[in-house]
């Protein structure tokens, strides 16, 4: 894939010229914070990071307050990626904070996916001031890239007043966050739910899945149980021989086949699942086809992301989509 519009001449519109004055008020108010405190702007010294549909808010259009944002979306299948990922990573290393480098896996994150207009990976975009930018598409050499990161390094600090912050790429590399202290103790409500669950009390389970995750949103444990529970609470009613032939004779509707998929999980026939969802996926659009999708996503997770099924449906997935 050759790589578009390197230049970032015309690339700021009207509505991040209108912004400008108040990301330079911002900047500079984190600026003078950070050193009242003596703590690091929003976001430490992290220069290279994942990014997820949760944490877009703080992570990318808070952060671009301070810094400019470099968000590289890329997916595990995708070998140009391979190839541009270590560079963006080497140069935001190199830069020292001058810009932070975001990286979204598409597959994980297709909301965002979308938001941006991307039309294949790899593909770059930075966010200054809350403003997205593209930069460019497909894998390019590293010096027409250093060219583009110069002008975007420029036009943050001349347009919106954002210099990011000087950072020792050792440190940054080397940087663990603290732990953060554990919400609360878990163990006796995950050890109810799972009895729930064992029970066949799937509205408890449920909700007690759930009361972990309103405080704890990354809980593995929470988000597996959460997601078993409501494959079975789906399920529990339906008439397996009658959806399937409702599946069968009806092959474009989508709610048909998403039953007959909760199903085939259900019953051991994980790669039936993931293949009739993906092959809605492919055959349909719209509201039907983000349905399908979405539900694909709820499956992953019943099973687990390092499944090695979970990955070949998710490459499956991405074909069809892209």
């Amino acid at each position: 894939m050759q790589p578009r519009n390197m230049s970032m001449s015309g690339v700021v519109d009207l509505a991040a010229v209108k912004a400008a004055g108040e990301a330079k008020q911002k900047a500079e108010q984190a600026r003078a914070e950070a050193a009242r405190t003596g703590r690091a702007p929003a976001g430490g010294a992290r220069l290279v990071y994942d990014v997820d549909e949760a944490g877009f808010q703080q992570d990318v259009l808070q952060r671009s307050t301070e810094v400019p944002v470099v968000i590289d979306f890329w997916a595990e299948w995708c070998e140009p990626c391979k190839q541009l990922g270590p560079l963006l990573e080497r140069l935001a290393n190199e830069y020292a904070g001058a810009f932070v480098l975001a990286k979204i896996d598409v597959d994980a994150n297709q909301m965002l996916f979308q938001q941006f207009g991307v039309q294949g990976i790899p593909a770059v975009f930075a966010v200054v001031a809350g403003q997205p930018i593209p930069l460019f598409q497909g894998a390019a050499p590293e010096a027409q890239i250093r060219q583009v990161l110069d002008q975007l390094v420029q036009a943050a600090e001349q347009q919106f007043g954002i210099v990011g912050a000087q950072v020792d790429p050792q440190a940054a590399a080397e940087e663990t966050a603290p732990a953060a202290p554990a919400p609360g103790p878990y163990d006796a409500v995950l050890e109810a739910a799972s009895q729930a669950l064992d029970a066949g009390d799937l509205g408890g389970a449920i909700q007690a899945y759930k009361n972990v995750l309103s405080d704890d949103p990354a809980n593995p444990e929470a988000k597996l149980g959460l997601a078993q529970a409501e494959l079975l609470h789906r399920v529990q009613d339906l008439d397996p021989q009658a959806v399937r032939k409702e599946a069968a004779d009806n092959p474009a509707d989508v709610p048909a086949q998403i039953r007959a998929a909760d199903l085939d999980l259900v019953g051991g026939h994980v790669e039936d699942a993931f293949g009739r969802l993906v092959e809605t996926v492919r055959r349909t659009a719209g509201d039907d086809r983000e349905a399908a999708r979405l539900r694909l996503l709820e499956l992953f997770e019943v099973i687990g992301a390092e499944d090695p099924r979970v990955t070949a449906a998710r490459t499956a997935l991405a074909r069809v989509l892209f």
